[in-house]
């Protein structure tokens, strides 16, 4: 009778990248429909540490980045079946997972329509897999914060936790995107102080804001609205400066 036991030789090993990305702690959900795309970007992002899955059309990836508790979502644009923004735009009715956009568009509209489905960030094609990984990992750092950052903040009757990153108003809930939430983080922490549009964009993107740049006003305008539903208006726009948190947000309007 022969011997089938596997032999020295038969045994699969690891890589030391599927090794990291295994024992990572952080996932990706990437929705492209480039095959080839995928399989590069998934090597990459093994080799740093990710684990990564992909979805090849836009059914699918909502599908996917509804059910599956990942950390960050990157999202094409163009996709069969659902494109990018209406992905984008039924993710954020179930989720406020962080978002990047990838698009081979790169008219200001079409950067708008995206921050304005709800995108954290939005990259243009073609790209370098260093870039998207420094976005990656600086909309990461805005999600996890440390444990001497976690005492609740309250400016009238609008509470926010950094902890369990919700905001309520009078003990009810609002729902707010990754992004919009880090906004309000740091203006609620320098309450009654002008923050320039500079400081925003150094600390949530880790880059200096560009005068033409439009993504953090699109981003403020998407927050005063949510606050405004609740009815509170505590964001004044300090023109050609930045942004204040008022510390009375409830007299505000």
């Amino acid at each position: 009778m022969t011997d089938k036991r596997p032999t020295g030789h038969a045994l699969k090993t690891e890589s030391a990248p599927e090794i990291a990305a295994r024992r990572s702690s952080k996932s990706i959900l990437l929705v492209e429909d480039d095959a080839g795309l995928c399989s590069l970007m998934t090597a990459f992002f093994a080799h740093h540490g990710f684990r990564v899955e992909s979805a090849h059309d836009g059914p699918r990836g909502l599908v996917r980045a509804i059910e599956g508790g990942f950390d960050m979502v990157i999202l094409d644009v163009m996709l069969p079946g659902l494109d990018g923004f209406e992905v984008l735009r039924q993710l954020r009715k179930r989720s406020a997972t962080p978002v990047i956009m990838l698009t081979a568009r790169i008219a200001e509209r079409d950067r708008i329509a995206g921050l304005d489905a709800g995108a954290d960030d939005y990259l243009p094609k073609p790209f370098g897999p260093e870039e998207l990984l420094a976005r990656i990992r600086a909309v990461l750092r805005r999600t996890g914060r440390e444990s001497g950052r976690q005492a609740l903040i309250a400016e009238g009757g609008l509470a926010l936790n950094p902890g369990s990153r919700e905001v309520t108003y009078e003990g009810k809930q609002l729902a707010l995107t990754a992004i919009e939430f880090d906004i309000l983080e740091l203006l609620m922490r320098s309450a009654g102080r002008v923050v320039s549009r500079d400081e925003l964009t150094t600390v949530l993107y880790h880059r200096q804001s560009a005068p033409w740049e439009r993504t953090l006003d699109v981003h403020v305008s998407h927050l005063r609205r949510k606050l405004l539903s609740i009815g509170i208006s505590p964001i004044r726009t300090i023109r050609l400066v930045g942004y204040q948190f008022s510390t009375h947000p409830s007299e505000s309007l």
